[in-house]
């Protein structure tokens, strides 16, 4: 089976003065290499600063990598003008740690999901309003809610509405970043459970990036360990964590209590 996404030797590098001739190169990812199967779901786990987030922006054709080449759809999206990504964007989609931050206060839930469509121009009127209705329906939030602003949801109704609009545009690759992690631990399992039930029924693929391995050993198909951008291990969550071959993997096991590898869902945290 083709991957539905594969990444090869990339590198983001920042410079750290203010102008384009100052400051010296700070390397934020360093020959990353990896691929994920359709369908399936890889966790890619480290420490802040290890390089994660700057992977989802350059993934997410919001930021140009330095060099090497991301495949999807078979083609080199890295290389791709401004005006061929626009045609790639909304089939990768993100849903970043805090929501409030990402929605819109002054709109409604429906007009939150929904905006992707009216931007695109995809459907009619109705047509949109009924699968915003439909999506948020689908992810828990009943039609009561469909009018309501941001700041009268919780944060996992905020998450779960950041999730409906990533769907709107019906996405082939979700990538998840720190989706879970400002939830507390029941609703981080029912989130955790929704994604699992939205990946069977949209067939999406996971790119889910977190510092916590005990929801990745449950969440994930396999773990990928990054320090200093680079990722340094990668194998099956029980491979992985049981026998861990890399000094940042070590760490990370260590830090994390209980055992991480017969993980259940409802015992998460």
């Amino acid at each position: 089976m083709q991957p539905l996404i594969q990444v090869e030797s990339l590198r983001k590098h920042y410079r750290d003065g203010k102008g384009l001739d100052s400051g010296h190169v700070v390397p934020a990812l360093d020959e990353v290499s990896f691929a994920i199967a359709p369908g399936s779901t890889l966790a890619l786990v480290g420490e802040s600063g290890s390089g994660k987030s700057t992977l989802a922006l350059c993934l997410a054709c919001l930021e140009r990598p330095t060099s090497g080449r991301i495949w999807f759809g078979g083609r080199n999206i890295a290389a791709l003008c401004e005006k061929q990504l626009r045609a790639v964007r909304p089939q990768i989609q993100l849903v970043f740690q805090d929501p409030a931050s990402s929605l819109n206060p002054r709109f409604t839930a429906l007009e939150i999901v929904t905006e992707p469509l009216v931007l695109q121009r995809i459907w009619k009127r109705r047509q949109t309003r009924e699968w915003g209705v439909a999506l948020l329906e689908r992810v828990g939030l009943s039609m009561e809610m469909a009018g309501r602003r941001v700041g009268e949801f919780s944060g996992g109704q905020r998450q779960r509405l950041a999730i409906a609009r990533a769907l709107s545009l019906e996405p082939k690759l979700l990538i998840l970043d720190e989706a879970l992690s400002a939830l507390d631990c029941s609703v981080q399992a029912k989130i955790a459970n929704l994604l699992l039930e939205l990946q069977s029924s949209f067939a999406l693929t996971y790119l889910f990036i977190t510092h916590d391995l005990a929801m990745a050993a449950h969440f994930a198909d396999e773990i990928a360990v990054m320090d200093r951008g680079r990722i340094v291990e990668q194998g099956i969550p029980e491979k992985l964590l049981g026998s861990p071959q890399h000094e940042a993997t070590r760490c990370l096991v260590a830090a994390t209590p209980g055992s991480i590898v017969t993980l259940n869902i409802p015992g998460v945290c």
